[in-house]
């Protein structure tokens, strides 16, 4: 029983991860927008009371405006420029994440959600799923960061300069090369955010989407079938992009940076803050909601028709 979750998860989570590729690309390139040192900045009186080095002190600066671009107009330099095929840059590594790390996430937490459900009752509290969602969640993260460290450069290198581009081959070029130039950590690079994004997403996507449904259910407004799975998985979308999108814009961030950039997430945090803004944290956010609830719907309907298919098994 456990292993065919795993197996449930795995082949729902690639078919959702490919599908909704193109989304997700977009959503990184907005999350790197405005990235550049190109931006002038405009010094600030610094309150009287407040410290050199004290955390406060980076609001004390801000930036010109970055110019503004939406998702839908990205699309359409990213094909003029790149052309369609650059929709889908770094899919094999979205193949080898979701394999990783959705596999990974999906069949634990129904392990943990079966091994910790009432047995006189049948069910699973609200608190419980949110513990089993961080735990998968974090387990998966820490499994798949080289995919996702590979998928976010491989999204990310058409905005670069000509000769400034990696053009990796494939994510296991980008893998290679990686390991050979800036050493094995580097595979790891930016885990604790990825760990961190991966327990918030995995716990509010999963808990929310069994919570959803079984309210939907219990209240009679729908029968358990497809209806009350496009509800359930759309509304959980949303709750997960809404909890995950700051996470996901440093953790794309540092992914991406060239060596020495950033000192750390929370460097990476007070810069972007200062350069951009607070609502910098949410560059990124239509796209993501766009990606997340396309994303959630194909993972869940495609779960529950792949459960069916292999229930007698």
């Amino acid at each position: 029983m456990g292993a065919k979750s795993f197996l449930e998860g795995g082949i729902a989570s690639v078919i959702a991860g490919c599908s909704t590729h193109p989304l997700d690309l977009i959503k990184v390139r907005l999350q790197l927008h405005g990235e550049t040192p190109s931006s002038t900045t405009v010094t600030l009186l610094r309150p009287a009371l407040a410290f050199p080095n004290s955390s406060a002190a980076f609001l004390a600066t801000t930036t010109s405006s970055v110019p503004k671009v939406g998702p839908i107009s990205l699309g359409i330099n990213i094909v003029k420029s790149e052309g369609a095929a650059a929709l889908f840059s770094g899919v094999s590594a979205t193949v080898l994440r979701q394999t990783l790390y959705s596999t990974t996430r999906m069949g634990l937490y129904e392990v943990l959600k079966n091994k910790w459900t009432d047995p006189e009752s049948g069910k699973l509290n609200l608190t419980r799923k949110i513990g089993a969602g961080l735990v998968a969640g974090g387990i998966g993260a820490a499994v798949g960061n080289p995919a996702d460290v590979a998928m976010v450069r491989m999204q990310a290198d058409g905005r670069l300069p000509l000769a400034q581009r990696r053009n990796y081959a494939g994510v296991g070029d980008a893998i290679t090369r990686m390991v050979k130039s800036e050493g094995v950590t580097s595979l790891w690079r930016g885990s604790a955010l990825t760990i961190n994004r991966a327990m918030i997403v995995t716990a509010a996507q999963l808990a929310s989407y069994d919570q959803f449904k079984e309210g939907i259910v219990e209240s009679g407004v729908m029968k358990d079938g497809l209806g009350t799975h496009v509800v359930a998985s759309f509304a959980a979308g949303f709750v997960a992009a809404v909890a995950s999108n700051p996470v996901d814009v440093i953790k794309t961030r540092v992914m991406n940076m060239k060596v020495g950039a950033y000192e750390g997430a929370w460097d990476c945090a007070v810069k972007t803050v200062r350069a951009e803004g607070p609502m910098a944290l949410y560059k990124g956010f239509v796209p993501t909601v766009c990606r997340q609830g396309p994303f959630t719907v194909v993972l869940f309907v495609t779960l529950e028709q792949v459960r069916k298919l292999l229930r007698d098994f």
